[in-house]
């Protein structure tokens, strides 16, 4: 090979590896904001994943808990129903002379209970 041809051939390597240089410079710019990009999709998707794992929580919770009242509620329905003197509608129309009975009687019953605490005088 003449010098010539070797110098050429020279010129062309250099040529062809700046290309690829400049190509592989290209390819991981897109790489890297591909790479972002996925992260980002990765986040996003895993956020939408909590989010609607959280809302079936909640509303199963929300079930749970309205059931559990309905059945409580029933139950106290059912001994209003049953204390003679239609107690349950009285209370029902004086609510606050019933939270006060109810206070006086917890009050009493506190004090039979724990007969060592005397009560301030």
């Amino acid at each position: 090979m003449d010098d010539k041809a070797f110098e050429n051939k020279v010129n062309q390597d250099i040529n062809k590896t700046k290309e690829d240089v400049a190509t592989l410079r290209d390819d991981v710019a897109t790489l890297g904001d591909d790479g972002a990009t996925g992260l980002g999709r990765m986040i996003d998707q895993l956020a939408g994943d909590t989010k609607q794992m959280v809302a079936a929580g909640v509303k199963t919770i929300n079930q749970e808990v309205g059931q559990g009242l309905t059945q409580y509620n029933a139950k106290v329905q059912e001994f209003a129903d049953r204390v003679p003197g239609d107690l349950g509608k009285k209370a029902a129309i004086f609510p606050w002379v019933t939270i006060t009975m109810s206070l006086a009687f917890g009050l009493m019953l506190g004090l039979l209970l724990k007969p060592g605490r005397q009560p301030a005088a």
